[in-house]
């Protein structure tokens, strides 16, 4: 059930405990129980709307940064990526594989703002070795969810 709850969870937070059950053929306090023990784990860390803010009066820039470090001995990855996630301009902060140790995302009103977060805060960190930082210039897919996908045009076929 665990599994099959995840997706259903996944693909809509929104469902109600009483159509969780039935999709999973279930009791509600089945459904109860699993939930409450997940969120304990922290196998269920959220539940979240997934937003088109392009389509509302916010305006926002979403900034992907790439974060090299050098880790101190004793200390790894995580200790840095803990100070940077701290930070509450950020969003999310990703350990990668490849050129860069860390993706980190920011949210921020304009690209100066974003620009003063890494040299003010991120770039000063002692492990902080360089940066390099993309903007997000439109979404199209988010979470697996289509953004903004092809037009449809609606005019009506007028023929002689």
């Amino acid at each position: 059930m665990k599994e099959e709850l995840l997706q259903l969870l996944a693909k809509d937070a929104r469902r109600s405990i009483i159509d969780l059950a039935v999709m999973l053929d279930v009791s509600e306090d089945d459904v109860i129980n699993e939930m409450e023990k997940l969120e304990k784990e922290k196998v269920i860390c959220g539940y979240q709307t997934l937003i088109n803010w392009d389509k509302t009066e916010r305006e926002t820039i979403t900034a992907l940064i790439e974060v090299k470090v050098n880790t101190q001995k004793g200390r790894g990855f995580d200790s840095i990526a803990e100070r940077i996630y701290k930070f509450k301009e950020v969003k999310a902060v990703y350990l990668m594989s490849g050129g860069f140790d860390f993706t980190v995302i920011v949210e921020e009103k304009t690209m100066k703002e974003v620009a003063l977060f890494v040299s003010n805060k991120l770039a000063p960190l002692e492990s902080v070795l360089s940066t390099a930082t993309c903007f997000v210039m439109k979404r199209y897919k988010d979470h697996g969810i289509i953004i903004d996908g092809p037009k449809v045009d609606k005019r009506m076929i007028v023929t002689p």
